[in-house]
């Protein structure tokens, strides 16, 4: 069956030095947003979004005034704004990370904006200081657009999936440290820190991400040795027996050696209905670990949890007024 045409192609192994030179330009933008924003609840401060043109780090704040960063991935460029009206911007093309890096740095000077971070990158095993690395300098134009539609198309269906949950959730957000997209359930309860080690994240980095149970989901291009972009479902702590639950997703299964369960992107693009298939594999994830963990699923789901998006929109309301 063909593809659909809204979700691009994604071989992996066709951009994979852009990925992971891409992946590190947002580690350098991301820690910045580490050192301008408060610190919120499972490091939700620190995530970027996707938007139309790409991936923003929004609302960052020095010297009382607020600056954006936008990956503009549409016209591959790098453009800060600053709430007085100014902006600085430079082309993304084939460049070291050593020097995206220093061109960052200094068009954030230009601004007024002195932000200093630790250049060492995370969650990234053998990997050398920012300012030091050489090696990763490739970007390749039309690959670079290519993932960010299909960010555009899994948030999308990912924001109709998180919309049919009331409990606490977190917004469909990009981790620059794993470079994936991810939204997060929780249960409300709290749960013990990991015990795994991550590469260039201190054990209180992970216990704060983890502090809380969780049922979370994502979208993958490839990266970190996995080979091909993906979505997957995992549950934290992970309840006896979920990854023996049997899905009716037939092209996912569970993935023992990440602990997660795992559809492919291609099986997704290449679905009667993209959409569907999605959304099937997400909520039947998340109820094997609510089920089995014991979660109070009928005060953290809408009734009608399963209904179209589309019939959510329509609501009652006129303007805003004075409740009695």
């Amino acid at each position: 069956m063909s593809a659909h045409p809204r979700w691009p192609d994604l071989p992996f192994s066709a951009w994979s030095e852009t990925c992971d030179t891409l992946h590190l330009w947002t580690q350098i933008v991301g820690k910045v947003r580490i050192a301008t924003t408060p610190l919120l609840n499972h490091w939700w401060n620190a995530t970027l979004l996707v938007t139309a043109r790409g991936l923003e780090a929004p609302a960052m704040v020095y010297g009382g005034s607020t600056f954006d960063v936008l990956f503009d991935l549409a016209s591959h460029r790098l453009v800060i704004a600053t709430s007085d009206g100014r902006v600085e911007q430079f082309a993304l093309r084939p460049m070291a990370v050593a020097d995206f890096y220093a061109e960052f740095m200094q068009r954030l000077r230009r601004l007024g904006i002195e932000v200093h971070i630790w250049t060492m990158p995370c969650e990234i095993e053998n990997s050398v200081p920012f300012d030091q690395d050489r090696i990763h300098a490739q970007y390749e134009r039309e690959y670079v657009a290519q993932f960010h539609r299909a960010l555009v198309q899994s948030a999308r269906v990912m924001n109709d999936f998180r919309a049919r949950f009331i409990g606490k959730a977190s917004p469909v957000h990009f981790f620059w440290g794993s470079f994936d997209l991810a939204v997060t359930r929780f249960s409300g309860r709290t749960a013990p820190p990991p015990k795994g080690v991550t590469p260039n994240a201190a054990p209180w980095v992970m216990a704060e991400a983890y502090s809380h149970e969780v049922s979370s989901c994502g979208f993958w291009p490839g990266n970190g040795g996995f080979g091909y972009a993906a979505f997957y479902v995992y549950a934290y702590p992970e309840p006896v027996g979920y990854g023996d639950t049997q899905l009716r997703t037939a092209e996912a299964a569970y993935n023992k050696d990440l602990g997660q369960f795992i559809l492919s992107y291609d099986a997704v693009r290449r679905a009667r209905d993209p959409d569907a298939l999605l959304l099937g594999f997400l909520q039947e994830t998340y109820a094997a670990a609510a089920d089995l963990a014991k979660w109070d699923r009928n005060a953290l789901e809408r009734a009608n949890a399963n209904a179209p998006a589309a019939n959510l929109r329509c609501f009652p309301f006129g303007p805003l007024r004075r409740l009695p």
